[in-house]
């Protein structure tokens, strides 16, 4: 298990003190920069930040950083980038709410990258982080791998619309990408919600209710994470944001729209669960109620012929029955017909 600090390490402390709240997903800090223009492409690694690696220039740079628990390395980007501390403390702080805070001199955006592990049958979350300045965007993420491979190979393509525009339509084109898998995520859930289904109806076992829960979970935990993104998008999309041009907003209006459907798609969803928990239910039920009319009808034909045998086991001296030779046949065969009879009269009312 990876180890974890938690939140409460900083229980007490002042504001703007640098702890990492989070598991530790890397044990290296991968640094890379691509800054590029409508001709050419610029791609170099680093192992420490470097006074070239926030260069301003008339390029469009993005940098990622994979790996957020060196702190004084943390320390080092945030004094070259010339970011507040308490945007340090939101970047190493993983369990933040999507948000986006304005500084003045550049954008804050916290945004929640996920990935469904089928091997779990699970969500798996990390927290993207994003600076964004003049003609620079900077990205935090908790380890290497991530959905933004798509951006790189479009910045890599001639005369794509990517290395046509500025550095807002970077920032889209990284948020559209984080939505885009939103939809992925949703399908796969689909798919486990259509197997789980077919399981109650055939076979309603026990570990179907833990995976019914598990998908509550998920739905619970991307609920969670679209609406506060919603927000973010459509702060972009209708605020007079200083690094968003007017003719970029327009894609954050389709981004919007994709939160919208994202959000409808997780209420869809999150019914269909809601009714499958009670369908499990009533399946359960429904199997335990068949048991119990079986038992009940066993146990009512049996009651007749139990009294019948308590009858002729009181060994009372003064019983005539017991002396006939034909006594024990002809209880036998009147037992019989009693439980012929009792058939009959169940299969008669439609209880069996």
């Amino acid at each position: 298990m990876p180890r974890r600090t938690r939140r409460s390490v900083k229980s007490g402390l002042p504001p703007g003190s640098l702890v990492y709240i989070g598991e530790e997903k890397t044990k290296e800090v991968k640094i890379t920069s691509i800054h590029y223009n409508e001709t050419e492409v610029f791609r170099k690694e680093y192992k420490r930040p470097e006074a070239d690696l926030f260069h301003k220039d008339s390029n469009i740079r993005w940098v990622n950083l994979d790996g957020l628990q060196d702190i004084e390395l943390l320390k080092e980007t945030g004094n070259l980038l010339k970011i507040h501390v308490l945007t340090q403390e939101d970047i190493l702080n993983t369990e933040q709410r999507p948000k986006l805070e304005d500084y003045g001199d550049y954008y804050f955006i916290v945004l929640k990258m996920l990935y469904y592990d089928i091997s779990i049958r699970d969500i798996v979350e990390e927290q993207v982080s994003i600076i964004v300045k003049d003609n620079l965007v900077v990205t935090f993420q908790e380890r290497e791998g991530d959905v933004f491979q798509p951006v790189r190979e479009r910045i890599n393509t001639n005369r794509s619309r990517l290395r046509r525009n500025g550095v807002d339509f970077l920032l889209y084109a990284l948020m559209d990408a984080i939505i885009d898998n939103y939809f992925i995520i949703l399908e796969k859930v689909g798919d486990e919600i259509e197997n789980i289904e077919e399981l109650i109806l055939d076979n309603p076992a026990p570990e179907v209710m833990k995976r019914l829960y598990m998908l509550k979970r998920n739905i619970v935990l991307l609920r969670r994470t679209i609406w506060p993104i919603r927000e973010v998008v459509g702060f972009l999309e209708r605020t007079d944001v200083r690094l968003v041009q007017d003719e970029t907003k327009i894609y954050f209006r389709d981004l919007y729209d994709h939160t919208i459907q994202v959000i409808e798609n997780i209420e869809s969803l999150r019914d269909l669960i809601a009714g499958m928990v009670d369908i499990y239910l009533s399946t359960v039920s429904n199997r335990m109620n068949q048991v119990m009319k079986v038992l009940t009808i066993i146990a009512t034909i049996f009651i007749p012929l139990t009294f019948i045998a308590g009858v002729y086991g009181m060994n009372f001296v003064y019983m005539p029955e017991l002396e006939w030779r034909q006594g024990y046949p002809i209880v036998l065969g009147i037992m019989f017909l009693i439980g012929i009879f009792m058939l009959y009269l169940f299969k008669r009312k439609k209880w069996l």
